[in-house]
């Protein structure tokens, strides 16, 4: 291709009307992409069926120049893999993680219809407008205007919109699964841009996420009668602090979180509790905790997994040093040979990222944002993204972004901004425009 500017000039910007209509469609499916198994599983299919209703009049198979394969590991829940080849098989610029499932929605609790786009002023109204359906309408037509103007790239242009796996009951359906069976392989020969960030600005740091559950046992008795009690929900509350203030011990603030901007430090918390139940006048004896660690990506997910266990088997063998909470509040009946316990267990790990910011997908991303922004201001965040870590640590040049808003991010009243949308547009341009120039 020509110069910069010539390819910036093709591709010109985000054509609004185009881009609302296809949204639209979007958000109308997003009541049946809700994303809470086992009572909401989404199905993706209906997403990718507008993504395709876009795209296969300029597939290969009708002519055109667009590569389309769709995987689905499980009915109705399809990943989306689009290529727009360039002359050099070799090097690519790839767009991947615009997922295609939303958080569930209340309507009851939202002041617009979550299921129905809505417009006021600049801004689109809708569950998934900002995480990540609007990603999806905006890649959408990004391919949409490559396959129109037939521009002669020399980097090939992929798009991956994914299947999502976080809270699904069935393994080996993500994004995780692509990686696996080499959807990747091609990708390595040039930046991949992980479109699932929000504020319009390089997101450089993601978190790691553990999900953990703590089981107490006590022993369950008569209220008025404490002293042959062993009270689990007593015992779920002092055996986490001394957990906490070990975990915050052993990875305290790092020294390269200011270097990244991360708001928080790496934080271990409990976000639901439990027990099975019983009369007012009943001490029980079972209680469940669960929550995560949010870890800042330069600490390992497993040696933190291994400290916590080590945690709670110190506790177990030292149950009746916990501090409690008056006379005979304790958790040892030794007449009766009974010991409280905890029992901990984990859900998937998430490795977070530190995004190498020597690279050359960073340097262009960050042209692009100064160029069509007007400013450049990264930052980090212990939010989480699947696959990520995996991808740098074979050779990836991984980079995150995203044009959604984080003030609505997984929130009620959820919507994203057109014109951040329609800068998003000018960033990719921009980025396809420089690397052409590599050349």
């Amino acid at each position: 291709m020509g110069s910069n500017a010539s390819v910036k000039d093709i591709l010109g910007e985000l054509e609004k009307g185009s881009y609302i209509s296809l949204l639209s469609d979007l958000i109308s499916e997003s009541q049946y992409v809700q994303n809470n198994p086992p009572d909401l599983v989404p199905q993706e299919d209906l997403v990718g069926a507008h993504v395709r209703g876009v795209l296969d009049p300029y597939s290969t198979e009708n002519g055109g120049p667009l590569i389309i394969k769709q995987v689905n590991y499980t009915p109705g829940r399809g990943h989306l893999i689009i290529r727009y080849p360039g002359a050099d098989s070799a090097k690519v610029v790839s767009f991947v993680g615009s997922h295609m499932d939303v958080v569930p929605a209340d309507p009851s609790a939202w002041t617009f219809n979550p299921f129905s786009l809505s417009i006021s002023g600049d801004q689109l109204r809708g569950r998934g407008t900002t995480d990540c359906l609007g990603h999806v309408a905006l890649l959408t037509e990004l391919l949409k205007k490559l396959a129109q103007t037939k521009l002669k790239l020399k980097n090939s242009v992929v798009v991956i919109f994914i299947v999502s796996e976080e809270n699904s009951s069935i393994p080996g359906i993500g994004v995780e699964q692509l990686w696996k069976d080499g959807y990747f392989n091609d990708l390595k020969g040039g930046p991949l841009y992980w479109v699932d960030t929000a504020d319009s600005q390089p997101c450089i740091g993601t978190g790691g996420t553990i999900p953990w559950f703590i089981k107490t046992t006590g022993h369950l008795f008569h209220s008025g009668l404490p002293n042959k009690a062993i009270n689990a929900l007593e015992l779920a509350m002092d055996a986490l602090k001394p957990i906490q203030l070990n975990f915050y011990k052993d990875f305290p603030p790092h020294p390269k979180e200011q270097e990244y901007k991360f708001e928080t430090p790496s934080t271990m918390k409990p976000t639901q509790w439990s027990y099975p139940g019983g009369g007012l006048n009943q001490i029980p004896g079972e209680c469940s905790l669960a929550g995560d660690v949010r870890l800042t990506p330069f600490y390992d997910v497993n040696d933190v997994v291994a400290k916590i266990s080590g945690y709670v088997n110190y506790i177990n063998e030292h149950v009746e040093d916990l501090e409690s909470r008056g006379p005979v509040s304790k958790y040892t009946l030794p007449d009766e040979g009974l010991r409280g316990k905890l029992e901990v267990s984990y859900g998937e790990l998430i490795s977070g990222i530190a995004c190498d910011l020597n690279s050359r997908g960073y340097k262009v991303l960050y042209n692009a944002t100064k160029e069509v922004i007007g400013e450049v201001n990264p930052y980090s965040i212990t939010g989480s993204l699947p696959l990520v870590k995996d991808l740098q640590e074979n050779g990836y040049d991984v980079q995150t972004i995203g044009y959604g808003l984080t003030a609505t991010y997984h929130a009620n009243d959820e919507y994203c901004n057109y014109s951040d949308m329609a800068n998003g547009y000018k960033v990719f341009a921009s980025i396809i425009s420089q690397l052409e120039e590599d050349y």
